[in-house]
């Protein structure tokens, strides 16, 4: 006869010790077991206007900023968000990194940011308004107050806390929108702006002098209008209060030195990524208007450099529900050029590569 052996540990308690044994190889399972990333987004899932990346070459991170979007941050309140990537095909979900503090005198807008280094620290440039704060009529125009705040930030990834309070740079009576920042040869600061149409009718480029902090040191700089470009339409013909539109200045020196600017219009088909060139090579010009880069509802672009030294573009096309679009550039020395959209990484399926046409 077999003999059974009998266990000293009371029946409940058996049961309680088995229990933990197995939530511990549940435990130590889960942890070897390798984790799923987060999805990642392609630029045809990424809603955004007025793209800007900043490739930090630190991480070897690529970070798109744009108008914070809530149904993609879960995040209600007005602000900028990033998205990140390693490739520029593939993107981290966003993250809000700057939101415009309760109580502040804007109640919408987030549009345009740009993010540059001055002085050790990272400066958000991005541009607010609220249509209930108004301006003094200008004929048939009703002008609003809309302006270009900054923020800064020790890091890429914020949190963006308001300079002065969120004083704009212009003053707050001249319509100001989508400023960038402009280091001129002699390391002195400007910032770039449009002085919008709906308060001058034909919109210009201007140009305000910063001292180190980068508060205004001095009265704006007109630098041209939106009609010098022989191309431009006015966006909404039937307005009798509407005018000729300015966007999206950013300033890029070439290797031989000729300063060029990045700026957007309206031709009568649409949105357009346009070019301007310094005679002087100096932010004050005289600046002539060279053709078009981009048509096809394309436009507010900037330029920046991949890890691997490629120059290269990104913009917003179409106009409304707009997505990122890439494109190889190429430095010609007095001007640059589209070599072509980079479609394996935006997802266009029907590319505008080319100017072409009116």
């Amino acid at each position: 006869m077999t003999g059974r052996i009998v266990s000293p540990w009371p029946a409940g308690l058996r049961a309680g010790v088995l229990v933990v044994l197995a939530l511990v190889a549940m435990l130590l399972t889960t942890a070897a077991a390798p984790r799923t990333p987060p999805a990642l987004l392609l630029l045809p899932d990424m809603p955004l206007h007025d793209p800007w990346i900043v490739a930090d070459r630190a991480t070897r991170t690529y970070w798109l900023f744009t108008r914070n979007e809530k149904q993609l941050t879960g995040d209600r309140r007005l602000g900028i968000m990033a998205y990140r990537s390693r490739d520029l095909k593939h993107w981290q979900r966003p993250v809000v990194v700057f939101t415009l503090p309760e109580g502040s005198w804007a109640n919408d807008g987030a549009w345009a940011p740009e993010v540059h280094r001055w002085k050790g620290r990272w400066y958000l440039f991005s541009t607010f308004y609220n249509d209930a704060l108004k301006l003094p009529a200008e004929g048939a125009r009703r002008p609003i107050r809309r302006s270009t705040l900054i923020a800064s930030a020790a890091s890429l990834g914020g949190p963006f806390r308001l300079e002065r309070d969120g004083a704009p740079v212009v003053d707050s009576g001249r319509m100001t929108l989508d400023g960038s920042l402009y280091v001129d040869r002699a390391g002195k600061p400007w910032m770039v702006y449009a002085h919008e149409w709906v308060q001058i009718g034909d919109g210009t480029i201007e140009a305000v002098p910063l001292d180190d902090r980068l508060v205004a040191a001095g009265p704006p700089r007109l630098l041209f209008h939106a009609s010098d470009a022989p191309w431009v339409k006015r966006a909404y013909p039937a307005d009798a209060a509407g005018g000729n539109v300015t966007d999206g200045p950013e300033l890029f020196r070439t290797r031989t030195g000729t300063l060029l600017m990045l700026w957007s219009s309206y031709d009568r088909r649409g949105y357009v990524q346009s070019l301007a060139r310094s005679k002087s090579g100096e932010v004050t010009g005289p600046w002539e208007q060279l053709p078009p880069l981009v048509r096809g509802d394309s436009g507010h672009g900037m330029l920046f450099r991949t890890f691997e030294g490629k120059l290269t573009m990104v913009l917003h096309r179409p106009f409304e529900n707009a997505r990122g679009k890439l494109y190889a550039m190429r430095d010609m020395g007095d001007t640059i050029a589209v070599e072509r959209e980079l479609t394996e990484l935006d997802g266009e399926t029907r590319p505008v590569v080319t100017a072409a046409g009116d």
